[in-house]
């Protein structure tokens, strides 16, 4: 599958896509199914995020929200121009991990990965209208709707079905209804998101982050909003441990790749992460991947 063009307003982020989805599981043959998939799936996460954030306005990107919901080819027509090549960009690679799926495993799991990236746009569309009315959301609210435009989600779902194991009615019930075990990677890669970005956002006027949110809705200062929200990634981290230890509906491996979308997290975010990668990040991917040690 070739990635949609990409126009000059987006980032090209294929190498890091990549970087990324071996934060998720090892370097290792058997995952090759999964890195293949996930740095398309981040990829695509990366460049409909910036139709989202920088050039979609608020009306074109109401009109993509319902075509992916909708998941109709027909829905192309609706689209701006620039819009269309995203959309079958989605939806061909998107049909194309259900169609594999399909014919090897015998599971129909497009219905799952329409819905996460679904539930992900409208995430994504609900930020755009804050920013538009300079609406500025309580923290709870703010966080309930960040946890899914993150997209650990879309990762994690994509991720079950890459890893080619033993599906079972247990596991598809846990992500039908978002178990708390998905959601506590995202948020802790959302909060250390806010952490690495929420300076650059703020002078942009994208208020809504989570550190702002909490600044305003208590009234406290930058320190003491940053002293709360680690703390809360703290208690995260804690419950998220318990949940791994103490869930059976979901095997080993795919657990650590959940636990492992928060390790990374922790360590891109230190240095902006996919926004503007600074040269100690770039090294880490060449040392990584192009240069490893023998």
């Amino acid at each position: 599958m070739a990635l949609a063009p990409r126009p000059g307003f987006s980032r090209g982020r294929l190498i890091e896509s990549y970087f990324l989805s071996v934060g998720m599981a090892p370097l290792n043959p058997k995952f090759s199914d999964l890195h293949k998939g996930l740095t398309k799936v981040f990829s695509l996460i990366t460049l409909i995020d910036d139709i989202y954030d920088v050039h979609g306005t608020l009306d074109e990107l109401e009109l993509f929200t319902t075509a992916v919901e909708s998941w109709n080819i027909d829905a192309v027509k609706i689209l701006s121009e620039y819009m269309k090549i995203f959309f079958l960009a989605l939806y061909n690679t998107v049909n194309e991990l259900a169609y594999d799926a399909l014919k090897e495993n015998g599971h129909d799991i497009l219905p799952y990965l329409v819905k996460a990236w679904s539930d992900m746009l409208k995430a994504f569309l609900q930020e755009t209208r804050w920013c538009y009315d300079k609406h500025m959301p309580k923290f709870d609210d703010y966080l309930k709707n960040a946890l899914v435009s993150i997209s650990g989600v879309v990762l994690h779902i994509h991720s079950y079905f890459l890893l080619n194991h033993t599906i079972t009615k247990e596991g598809l019930e846990y992500l039908e209804n978002i178990h708390m075990v998905l959601k506590r990677p995202s948020i802790i890669s959302r909060l250390c998101n806010d952490f690495a970005t929420s300076s650059p956002e703020f002078k942009k006027g994208e208020t809504a982050n989570s550190i702002m949110c909490y600044m305003n809705e208590n009234d406290v200062s930058e320190e003491v909003a940053h002293t709360h929200i680690q703390n809360f990634i703290n208690e995260t981290w804690k419950k998220m441990n318990k949940d791994l230890v103490t869930n059976s509906n979901f095997p080993k491996y795919f657990l650590e790749t959940l636990i492992n979308l928060a390790r990374i997290s922790h360590l891109i975010y230190q240095y902006d992460g996919l926004g503007a990668p600074k040269t100690i990040v770039k090294n880490q991917i060449k040392e990584l991947i192009f240069e490893p040690i023998n």
